[in-house]
């Protein structure tokens, strides 16, 4: 029996679902808000666990594929002082197949083959029960009837409401990024400072972190703690000390406000740290938010959640890597399912398995969290120290 099943969201966790389950030989569509694939940048780059992501690219049949498009040098981790100290250097071996990193678009485009996706294909409400299977409004006004619906569309998902009240919640840690290209060529300097992988520096709660991507692009991060609103009066809320006026707030999308509010924040760090956000064009916005731990539902049949939709937490490599495996291990449970019943109680088991998966890396992660933006940056470097094999 032939299932009519539909993946909502082209990320990571939709496309190996979908992809697995095509290898199967079972027909599946995936619902993507986004109009075309290059509808916005895909992001930065991502490093793929020998037991997770990889794992999860050996079910897509894809394994070789990423293997050689993968950087096994992007392992390598720089850790600085505020002052340019270097504190640690961790080198790579080219052998080392622990997490190499994938640029998000690379990985993307190799899941993509073969693929049914609809892109501009907005989901507005899901409402499961129907005798006729789970019923999807689309933001266009019309709407489609599907035996499982697989929600992979990410924090703010408009699935998870069919199955839980939660919402995402702020941890407190802002996320500003920006980015340098042809960073070999026209800030060579700074490329030696990042290396071939990432490099931190972290501080009284705060850090600036660079990580290399292919093609000599760098990836950006300020992180710090500050309440969500804290543009609306950045000397105050950050502790500067710059303006006379009672509200000087920012701008976010003032590239040049956003910079000067980071420029001052880091005041007094080392000027090549300094000039990793001197040189950045655009700075994007993105505080940190998190599902509670941990986060179940009620079985509804016919719906069901993966990755960052069912568990978002913070990004110190798990997610993407929790939410590939997951899809893969959905698509092989529902393809072996033969009926309505053996479905859902494929999925039902697969939600059960994951809840616990995912709580242990969400307290795993959120732990880190507090530690890599920390009152005290000895806690960063002696998490960093406690990761590295021994």
């Amino acid at each position: 029996m032939r299932h009519r099943i539909a993946a909502v969201g082209g990320g990571p966790a939709g496309l190996t679902f979908a992809r697995v389950l095509h290898r199967h030989g079972h027909s599946v569509t995936v619902l993507e808000r986004d109009p075309s694939p290059d509808a916005r940048p895909p992001g930065g780059t991502l490093d793929l666990h020998e037991g997770m992501g990889q794992r999860a690219m050996d079910k897509a049949g894809l394994l070789a594929e990423f293997r050689a498009l993968a950087r096994p040098e992007g392992q390598a981790m720089r850790i600085l002082a505020p002052d340019g100290t270097v504190l640690r250097d961790w080198q790579a071996d080219p052998d080392d197949k622990a997490h190499p990193e994938i640029d998000r678009g690379q990985l993307r485009d190799l899941l993509l083959d073969s693929l049914d996706v609809q892109w501009g294909r907005g989901v507005a409400e899901v409402v499961p029960g129907g005798g006729d299977g789970v019923l999807v409004r689309f933001e266009d006004g019309r709407q489609e009837t599907f035996d499982l619906l697989v929600g992979a569309d990410g924090a703010w998902s408009r699935v998870r409401p069919a199955l839980s009240s939660a919402t995402p919640h702020y941890t407190g840690v802002i996320l500003i990024e920006t980015s340098l290209d042809d960073v070999d060529t026209r800030h060579p300097d700074l490329a030696r400072l990042v290396g071939d992988g990432s490099m931190a520096a972290y501080g009284v709660n705060r850090a600036v972190v660079a990580q290399r991507n292919s093609g000599g692009h760098v990836k950006v991060y300020a992180q710090f703690r500050a309440p969500l609103d804290w543009h609306t009066d950045p000397d105050r809320h950050l502790g500067l000390n710059r303006h006379a006026d009672p509200n000087p707030g920012v701008d976010l999308a003032d590239a040049e406000a956003v910079r000067s509010s980071l420029l001052a924040l880091f005041d007094g760090w080392a000027a090549p740290l300094l000039d990793l956000l001197r040189h950045g064009a655009v700075f994007a916005h993105r505080p940190l938010h998190v599902l509670p731990v941990p986060h179940t539902w009620t079985h509804v049949p016919g719906v069901t959640l993966l990755g960052d939709a069912a568990h978002l937490m913070p990004p110190l490599g798990a997610g993407a890597n929790l939410a590939m495996l997951e899809g893969a291990e959905l698509a092989e449970s529902v393809a072996a399912a033969s009926g309505p019943d053996e479905l859902d109680k494929a999925v039902r088991a697969f939600e059960e398995q994951m809840w616990v998966r995912a709580g242990k890396w969400a307290k795993i992660t959120t732990a880190g969290l507090e530690r890599l933006v920390s009152p005290d940056p000895a806690e960063a470097l002696a998490l960093f120290d406690e990761l590295q094999p021994s």
